[in-house]
């Protein structure tokens, strides 16, 4: 008996050394699959100069993102337990009557080990204050005429 169960302990430990020794699963173009994380793709329209499709992995902080470290940094400041950073703003806020531009912006992913499909936009005060709360994450965008010096004096006659 003490023979069969030394046999069984021996299998054992070959069997999980064999396990943890395979070769991670590559995917259908034989590269190894990316480790999971932190990775939220960002999409920014109408916002200028800023628009386009960014990806952002955090921890270490890199992607196509312009900014990742600050980006990074900016979400790790508003990730605090039982809060959502990327929150809508509530159904019944009060918002002022600011338009902040055509730009929107749609952040997809995982961030803290959840899903995230958030959009923005800057229709209405609350709405520029959500844009703005995430800033350097998506651009700063600033109100129309501050981007075309030629209409910022729209309704002024020359001199």
């Amino acid at each position: 008996m003490l023979q069969f169960s030394s046999r069984a302990v021996l299998l054992g430990a070959v069997a999980v050394l064999a396990a943890v020794a395979a070769p991670a699963p590559a995917n259908a173009h034989g590269t190894p699959p990316l480790p999971r994380g932190d990775q939220l793709v960002i999409t920014v329209r109408n916002a200028g100069r800023a628009d386009g499709t960014y990806v952002l992995r955090c921890h270490p902080s890199h992607g196509t993102h312009p900014s990742p470290a600050a980006a990074c940094a900016a979400l790790d400041r508003r990730t605090v337990w039982g809060r959502d950073p990327f929150a809508p703003v509530p159904p019944r806020a009060l918002c002022t009557m600011q338009y902040g531009g055509p730009a929107t912006a749609r952040i997809s992913g995982t961030w803290a080990g959840r899903p995230v499909d958030a959009r923005y936009d800057r229709r209405d005060g609350c709405q520029v204050a959500r844009w703005d709360n995430l800033v350097p994450l998506l651009p700063v965008v600033r109100a129309r005429d501050e981007h075309h010096p030629a209409t910022a004096g729209a309704g002024t006659r020359p001199s």
